[in-house]
């Protein structure tokens, strides 16, 4: 089929597609990914199409201390090629596949807001945020718990754009996993479950979230901390956690799963994800101890070094 009519846009930097969106009624395209399928099967009717890809400045990708912030042009396969945020590099690999994502963005996910995508999970169980614009009035940042607002509904607000999403770094002594069931990789999944684990300095389970996909309106998050009960990293019972993550979920049933079968799918998922985040935890821990106690010994032998050259001076 073939699109309704529009009008189209193609603004030449920020200001201009914010004082465009302003003035229309319209939908804003990036990637495309979910858009253009909309517009071809008459599920999406805009008068207007406010195009931002000529928007350089929105192709940003940055990594810091605090975490990475991704521009509303970041396509899925420059992200990933990145690999600034572990979780992100992991959840991008079950994104549809390598022609969507050279295209697709990643903020343009998190608008979608489909509740079985997987970047919309990774943004809620790091807790991080989104930043929108609008003409005249600044910008703000909506916190992932508040952004996503139920299937295919985002908070952002007619006439406002979103600019970027920030995802916040790993603590110390932190891993992650994403792991999910689809009928074929790259199909939207039956469930996920992306999990991060954090470990105290005894290599024991200090704190563990995970988030779900597929199993309610708006990814399901689970603080599973006290379920895990400071745990050893290496242990291999995580039902409790599992069952946890399972309690939180509001799967519904189709064509293709029942609900009774997401609710399983759910706990093995969560079972194996927290399993690999902490284990990826302790090796990360142990690579950790290992580059400090390499250099404390080189620092060792430099002092020594310029003992004996200071002695053998004298």
């Amino acid at each position: 089929m073939k699109p309704p009519p529009f009008a189209y846009h193609a603004p030449r930097d920020l200001g201009e597609a914010l004082e465009t969106l302003a003035g229309v009624d319209g939908k804003v395209l990036a990637g495309g990914q979910s858009l253009i399928p909309m517009l071809n099967m008459r599920l999406a009717a805009p008068e207007h199409l406010v195009d931002i890809n000529r928007l350089a400045s929105l192709a940003v990708l940055e990594a810091g201390p605090a975490g990475v912030t991704v521009g509303a042009l970041a396509r899925h396969a420059q992200v990933g090629r990145a690999a600034a945020h572990p979780l992100l590099g992991q959840a991008l690999r079950l994104v549809a596949h390598p022609v969507i994502r050279n295209r697709g963005t990643v903020v343009g996910s998190l608008v979608h807001a489909d509740p079985a995508a997987e970047l919309p999970a990774v943004l809620a169980v790091l807790d991080g945020s989104v930043r929108l614009a609008r003409h005249g009035a600044g910008e703000r940042d909506v916190p992932a718990r508040e952004f996503f607002l139920g299937p295919m509904e985002s908070a952002v607000r007619p006439g406002e754009l979103a600019v970027s999403a920030f995802f916040p770094a790993l603590p110390a002594r932190s891993g992650t996993a994403f792991h999910e069931v689809a009928r074929r990789h790259g199909d939207y999944a039956l469930a996920g479950v992306c999990a991060v684990v954090t470990l105290d300095e005894d290599l024991r389970v200090a704190a563990a979230r995970a988030a779900c996909v597929g199993v309610g309106p708006v990814p399901v998050v689970a603080d599973v901390t006290g379920a895990c009960g400071r745990r050893p990293a290496d242990t291999g019972d995580w039902a409790d956690a599992a069952r946890a993550v399972q309690d939180v979920t509001e799967p519904e049933g189709d064509v293709h799963a029942s609900a009774a079968y997401r609710r399983h799918l759910v706990g093995v998922l969560a079972a194996r994800a927290l399993a690999e985040a902490a284990r990826t935890a302790a090796r990360s821990a142990a690579q950790r101890d290992a580059q400090r106690d390499a250099q404390s010994a080189a620092q060792r032998d430099a002092r020594a070094a310029g003992e004996g050259d200071r002695e053998r001076a004298r």
